[in-house]
């Protein structure tokens, strides 16, 4: 099957549920951080496990990569369907307003369980380390951190995009553009895309190889890797949009990147001290120079491997996929507290880690999706997140007399 001969709205469906899984692996990915076997979470659980760690490491690989590719593509079409006034206008409501709205009660709520968490522990107030002193260089985005990331993109797409059309009035750039994107969809892409992250991870100072990309989760201007690494994606996506024929490219190519992703991923995970590393910054230069470009081609071989495998299994429409995609974006702004309390709750138990994993995750996504569904999904707060708000009951379709 060709790339004309599918529809271009059925190929979406895809690229939507890849949006609301990475959203809903960040439930996974921060409940696991409590089994690792170096304590690095505020709650410790008596369950340690490599594998915990393991499986926190495959998920940072590709989820936020694909998360932005998605969000560069469709902040394209959008664009071009709304216009910029219309654009910037959706992307306040949803993603700028959203951001200063829910930070404060999270942020909130993560320290009452910071507490609650101490008290079990038999600590007091004097035993808490002095208050940071905050400015716009330290201030904790805590998980709300993509939303101020995609904010700069989204001001950066708007005003290069202004700047290029001005500049590129016989269309000889986007001609270019479009040929550069379609040269990137190979297995050598990887090693293209990984160049420049691979340089900014290098000369990142005190990075820590195992968690890949640092989260620009401090701060009101991302680390330099993250802007490089998040940018890139996202850039890319932007102008996979243009190009919605080269997906089908993506798809044919998925074993390569998922090989790919699996072998630099695996070398990756070595250089950084295997799923049980010593947490400390590299200091000998070469390795780290390795550790760099084994991530920098794992990080977008992922990414890709995501994108050729949500296109493969998930194109057609799905009922379940697409409540799930619309709850994604709820479930992530709400659960880290309740990721926190639930951890707290279980660290004590006398069950295997996967078991309280399970639970941790199963319970929190259970209260998660109630309070959208209860909440959200029904009210004016579904037509703020997610664009559309679904009646309670829909309207029953008139039925026709028999003909006489």
């Amino acid at each position: 099957m060709t790339a004309s001969e599918i529809d271009r709205s059925e190929r979406l469906h895809s690229l939507d549920a890849l949006r609301g899984a990475a959203l809903l692996l960040g439930v996974v990915l921060h409940a696991a951080m409590s089994f690792f076997p170096t304590q690095i979470w505020i709650v410790a659980d008596d369950q340690r496990s490599v594998w915990a760690s393991g499986l926190f490491f495959v998920i940072h690989v590709f989820r936020m990569a694909s998360f932005f590719l998605i969000a560069g593509l469709f902040a394209h079409m959008m664009l071009n369907r709304r216009g910029v006034a219309g654009f910037v206008r959706n992307r306040l409501i949803r993603i700028a307003a959203p951001f200063g709205v829910f930070w404060t009660p999270g942020m909130a709520a993560i320290i009452a369980v910071l507490i609650w968490n101490a008290s079990l522990q038999g600590l007091t107030a004097a035993d808490a380390p002095p208050p940071p002193t905050y400015d716009w260089t330290n201030i904790p985005l805590t998980h709300l951190w993509f939303l101020w990331v995609l904010m700069l993109f989204y001001a950066g797409f708007v005003i290069l995009r202004a700047g290029f059309k001005a500049l590129d009035g016989k269309g000889d750039g986007a001609r270019m553009l479009d040929r550069l994107t379609a040269g990137l969809i190979g297995p050598w892409g990887p090693f293209v895309l990984g160049a420049p992250l691979a340089v900014a991870l290098w000369f990142e100072p005190n990075w820590i190889a195992f968690f890949g990309i640092p989260t620009p989760d401090h701060g009101l201007i991302p680390n330099v890797s993250a802007a490089v690494g998040f940018c890139l994606a996202f850039a890319f996506g932007v102008m996979l949009d243009r190009r919605r024929d080269l997906l089908s490219r993506i798809q044919a190519w998925t074993p390569a990147y998922l090989g790919l992703a699996v072998g630099a991923g695996a070398i990756a995970l070595m250089l950084a001290g295997g799923p049980d590393p010593h947490l400390a910054p590299l200091t000998d230069p070469a390795l780290k120079a390795y550790a760099a470009a084994a991530f920098g081609v794992a990080t977008y071989a992922a990414m890709f491997a995501a994108v050729g495998l949500a296109l493969r299994l998930a194109s057609g429409r799905s009922a379940v996929r697409r409540y799930l995609a619309d709850a994604s974006y709820w479930i992530y702004i709400v659960h880290l507290p309740l990721v926190m309390a639930a951890q707290v709750l279980v660290q004590d138990w006398s069950l295997p880690w996967f078991v309280k994993l399970a639970v941790v995750v199963a319970g929190v996504l259970a209260v998660s999706v109630a309070s959208y569904e209860l909440l959200i999904r029904h009210s004016f707060m579904g037509r703020w997140l997610n664009g559309r708000r679904v009646p309670w009951r829909q309207p029953r379709q008139p039925t026709l007399a028999p003909a006489e």
